[in-house]
């Protein structure tokens, strides 16, 4: 049976809140302190200290790529410190087996009076790798970073961007056993990130175990197999990428958000708004291209005669993906009294992978005044095995016409549905 290439077991680590002794009247009690302290279990703290990371355990094997996720101050980059050996556990076993190629921080492990090509150089040698193997692929570190301009530089003088660039170019074109990367990708442009993405995936699907840590959701989605939630140094969720995106959304969704305040004169008021299944089951998760439904769940507090009800659908960095409306279709729904609810069925979800919200409102029946409205109510993912770009998943295939036969080959590229 193949070993996991990373074994994070029961792990616990501490830290003390910063101290400054100015004169050795402070300096010889706090040593007494820690003196004490030393003889405390390891699960005690005292006033000082504080765990930054409780009992988290989880394995990485190949071709598994693990996202970790969280609010800021949650221990991921503490984690990613213990997995890259900066840091050893208070408690707990954290193995990384083989090569590890890292970026955990921007510029971390660089020398600033050395230039790019010396870096390189420095980093592989630090991996385990001889002079010539770095040799050998040089160039298409150089190539990929994009710094080949200034590769005889140092690095000191580089931006963010390029440290990054140049930084992740060395960890993930080494050939690692390992690769974990931190957020620090977020200080690229769009088109490098997605050449990172391309190639995170390209190792995992090679059977490199990964760790990726970031706040980006859709790129979590995009890599990765399975998800960790952190919440105050402990594991709130551990499961497939999609459900702990969910997890973590609903939660962060819950805690900020509570139904808009209805208007005290409104004889119609949304109750809920829901992403279903065909069978009527709420669902977090969504495949491109299947079959699903929104429901908006109403209470008339007295008769409404043909309240026009309206769906909007935002990707979660605000991009506006589509609008319905049952006044756009022509469509009567009559006289509402009471509870009910309202359903859009849509026979193939056509968005491309990603994390999405779904806001809903009612009008009267000229669409006039505004009964009631609840903006970025229901919050759902989208996964897709469809490499496609955008918000918009479209039905299509290619054809090729062999001239001078004009004989014509279609390939068909449907989004895929289980």
């Amino acid at each position: 049976m193949t070993q996991p290439g990373i074994v994070f077991d029961g792990v616990w680590k501490k830290f003390h809140r910063g101290e400054r002794h100015d004169s050795l009247r402070d300096l010889i009690p706090a040593l007494v302190r820690r003196a004490v302290r030393g003889a405390k279990p390891q699960t005690e703290l005292t006033a000082e200290e504080f765990w930054a990371v409780q009992d988290v355990s989880f394995t990485v094997g190949p071709g598994e790529a693990l996202g970790i996720i969280g609010p800021n101050g949650a221990g991921k980059s503490t984690i990613l410190k213990l997995l890259n050996r900066i840091l050893p556990p208070t408690r707990g076993r954290c193995e990384v087996r083989g090569r590890t190629g890292a970026l955990i921080e921007i510029a971390a492990g660089f020398h600033p009076d050395l230039t790019g090509r010396e870096n390189v150089f420095l980093q592989g040698a630090i991996m385990g790798m001889r002079r010539a193997e770095i040799a050998a692929k040089f160039d298409r570190i150089v190539e990929f970073s994009g710094v080949g301009d200034f590769i005889g530089t140092p690095v000191k003088r580089y931006s963010s961007g390029m440290n990054a660039r140049l930084g992740f170019s060395i960890a993930a074109r080494l050939d690692p056993d390992v690769l974990i990367i931190d957020e620090v990708l977020s200080v690229g442009d769009a088109g490098f990130q997605e050449q990172c993405i391309v190639r995170m995936r390209e190792l995992a699907t090679s059977g490199v175990p990964l760790v990726f840590v970031s706040h980006n959701l859709p790129a979590v989605l995009d890599i990765c197999t399975r998800g960790l939630v952190l919440v105050r140094g402990a594991a709130a969720f551990l499961g497939s990428a999609a459900d702990a995106v969910h997890h973590y959304r609903a939660a962060t969704w819950t805690s900020a958000r509570a139904l808009a305040p209805h208007r005290d004169d409104s004889p119609i008021r949304i109750t809920s708004v829901q992403v279903l299944d065909p069978d009527g089951r709420q669902v977090p998760v969504i495949r491109s291209g299947a079959p699903s439904r929104i429901r908006i769940s109403f209470d008339a507090i007295r008769p409404v005669d043909r309240p026009q009800f309206a769906i909007d659908i935002h990707r979660d960095d605000g991009v506006y993906c589509s609008g319905i409306g049952t006044r756009l279709d022509r469509w009567n729904t009559g006289v509402v009294e009471g509870p009910g609810s309202i359903d859009l069925h849509l026979s193939r979800l056509m968005l491309t992978r990603g994390s999405y919200l779904v806001s809903a409102g009612i009008h009267d029946s000229h669409g006039a005044r505004l009964f009631d409205l609840q903006e970025r109510a229901f919050p759902f993912s989208v996964v897709s095995d469809s490499r496609d770009l955008g918000a918009v998943s479209l039905d299509h295939s290619w054809t090729y016409v062999r001239a001078p036969q004009l004989q014509e080959e279609t390939v068909s590229c449907s989004p895929r549905v289980f």
